[in-house]
This record gives structure tokens, sequence and C-alpha cells, in this order.
């Protein structure tokens, strides 16, 4: 099962951000763990200039912007192949 962190306040782009994170796992078919970080202490403990921030399995892969579908799907099937 893979980890997938959104990091903000919770403001429009996080909830975005969210969604096309959910419709990613969804579309592969993977089962994830969908959390919303929001306290800005466990934020700073990645390298994060500008929210939302997108991490998988730990690793940030997108900060200040929400990525395609697409390209979570992408980072998604190699998180899970790098877990296999």
């Amino acid at each position: 099962m893979l980890s997938i962190k959104v990091l903000g306040p919770g403001c429009t782009n996080c909830v975005n951000l969210q969604k096309a994170a959910e419709t990613a796992a969804a579309n592969l078919g993977v089962e994830a763990t969908i959390v919303k970080v929001t306290e800005v202490d466990e934020i700073m403990r990645y390298p994060i200039l500008a929210t939302p921030g997108l991490v998988i399995n730990d690793r940030l892969v997108a900060a200040g912007r929400i990525p395609h579908v697409r390209e979570i799907m992408t980072w998604l099937a190699n998180a899970r192949e790098a877990a296999i």
C-alpha cells in the first residue's frame, strides 16, 4: 500500500490536489492511504517552499502546483514498482 500526503493549510489548491491524487490512485487501481498534513512543523519536514505539496512514500514529488492526474499516476506507478 502506498502512502500519499497532501501538504498544505487546507486551501482550495490542497483540496484539488487531494482529489487529483485520489483519482490517480483509483485509475491505477492502487491501494493508497491519503493523509492531509496541515501542521506547519510536519510540512517543514520536507524541502517545500510553497504549498500544496505532494509526498508519495515519504518522498516529495511536487510543491507549489497541482500536477495533472497523469503525472501523479506516473509517480504512483514508479513508487509501486520501487516498493516491490
